[in-house]
């Protein structure tokens, strides 16, 4: 893990100082067969109390709590960004997001664009090639339209779905009129929900593998539970049946969790009849909270999706490895979604390039944790346009229980102790300045860091996809 001398100047704590990658020497040891097949399943926008094991009372996931309960669930999960381009590139890159040129949402439009994916920043794909691993990607990318950026470019093997942002529709996966669906390079047409096609395609990429003597990575992407929120009919009517007087719009979105559990389902069980799953870690998230105006709920947290609460940032998460990472455990250590690249790497017996961010959970996932692992600065980034934004940036930096937010550009920044509020009620800035002062240094020697990295495409290269929204 890369950490300045500058932040850490600003905290000056001995917890802070014993910080350290992890070694590769002794997974090493174990020999290549050790190296597990990685499958990464991100969901999108799916709230941290919108699972029935998260404590949802009106929805049944019985797949995704079988996964959790088979391995390791993470208490204190965050997303790198409560909106989604900014994560996926974290979780690719083991970056902060703004570090590798991705503050904010990469869209469609250029006019409303606020990212670029650093052409030169590794990601994971291509470091696990290094190791023999084969990798893909189904799903949604949401990291370019075109050439540097695409996946096929850095670094997958296989990619089948969807490059853009969000679909306007499920079934004909369109967003501003054109079609972003993709096999490979080549663009196709595919009938059928997106979850399903997802779905299928994530089984037929496990079938493909069965049997093969490398390794690999299968980073599966839903769109769902993302809007517009459009579960097969069915599947609303189930759950009207069983929820007697549930809001139209939260059967809605309840129906198109539990589809997409059920999808989850389908992936799990090819995992078994392939023989895969004892030589699988699979890693469950989420993108950033969920979405409240569509129903979403967040757990015990302020915010949602967007938003630099806690609600828009705790994700619920959860890695399994049969016979490695203990079933039915737990960890409170604070973990964030870039963290995932380098347990991978050390996993696989990859060197982590030394500019990366994360820190490795592979002492975590085997139930090793050391005194300190925990203790370093966090922080979240997010630009947007728009009135409320303008294009600016609004910010959180975290260190143990004390969160500093500025929620909004245009507001002042509110420092919360989560041990004691985890709702984010109570400003405590002024009883706690030197607190507040310290993160505020240490948040604003991040932001000179990552100001070093373009984040729009260099002139004369725009996308020129859409005129308007």
């Amino acid at each position: 893990m890369r950490i300045s001398r500058g932040l850490l100047a600003c905290f000056a704590l001995p917890s802070l100082l014993a910080m350290g990658a992890i070694g590769l020497s002794g997974l090493r040891a174990r020999g290549e067969a050790e190296r597990p097949n990685v499958l990464v399943i991100l969901v999108d926008d799916l709230g941290f109390g919108d699972l029935s094991c998260y404590g949802a009372p009106d929805l049944r996931t019985p797949n995704i709590d079988a996964l959790v309960a088979s391995g390791l669930r993470f208490e204190d999960a965050y997303a790198n960004c409560p909106v989604c381009s900014p994560t996926r590139a974290a979780l690719l890159s083991g970056r902060y997001p703004d570090e590798v040129g991705v503050p904010g949402v990469i869209r469609t439009d250029p006019r409303d664009n606020w990212g670029f994916l650093d052409p030169g920043a590794p990601l994971l794909p291509g470091l696990l090639k290094g190791a023999g691993y084969h990798s893909a990607i189904v799903g949604k990318w949401h990291l370019g339209l075109r050439s540097p950026n695409t996946p096929l470019e850095r670094g997958f093997d296989e990619f089948r779905g969807f490059l853009g942002d969000m679909m306007d529709d499920y079934e004909d996966h369109r967003r501003h009129g054109r079609n972003y669906m993709r096999h490979g390079a080549e663009e196709v047409d595919p009938e059928g929900h997106a979850t399903d096609l997802f779905s299928r395609w994530a089984v037929e990429y496990l079938d493909s593998r069965k049997g093969r003597p490398e390794p690999f990575f299968l980073y599966l992407a839903y769109n769902a539970p993302h809007t517009p929120i459009q579960p097969p009919e069915a599947w609303v009517d189930r759950v009207k049946a069983r929820e007697p007087g549930i809001d139209e719009g939260r059967a809605k979105l309840v129906a198109l969790i539990e589809h997409l559990d059920d999808g989850v389902g389908r992936i799990l069980r090819a995992l078994e009849e392939n023989g895969q799953r004892g030589e699988t870690l699979v890693v469950f998230a989420s993108d950033n909270g969920g979405q409240r105006s569509v129903g979403a709920r967040v757990g015990p947290y302020r915010g949602g999706k967007g938003d630099m609460y806690e609600g828009g940032l705790r994700v619920p998460m959860a890695a399994s490895w049969p016979g490695k990472v203990e079933a039915g455990s737990s960890t409170g250590r604070v973990v964030l979604s870039m963290d995932l690249l380098p347990t991978i790497c050390e996993l696989a017996g990859v060197e982590v390039p030394g500019e990366v961010d994360g820190t490795s959970l592979v002492p975590t996932l085997l139930g090793r944790d050391r005194e300190g692992d925990d203790e370093r600065p966090l922080f979240w980034v997010r630009r947007e346009g728009g009135p409320r934004y303008l294009g600016r940036e609004s910010y959180a930096a975290r260190h143990g229980p004390w969160k500093l937010v500025q929620d909004q550009p245009f507001e002042p920044f509110r420092l919360y102790n989560l041990d004691d509020d985890p709702m984010e009620r109570r400003d405590v800035s002024a009883e706690h300045r030197p607190i507040a002062a310290a993160l505020s240094r240490a948040l604003m020697r991040h932001v000179q860091e990552a100001a070093r990295v373009p984040w729009q495409r260099p002139a004369g290269g725009e996308d020129e996809e859409v005129e308007g929204r």
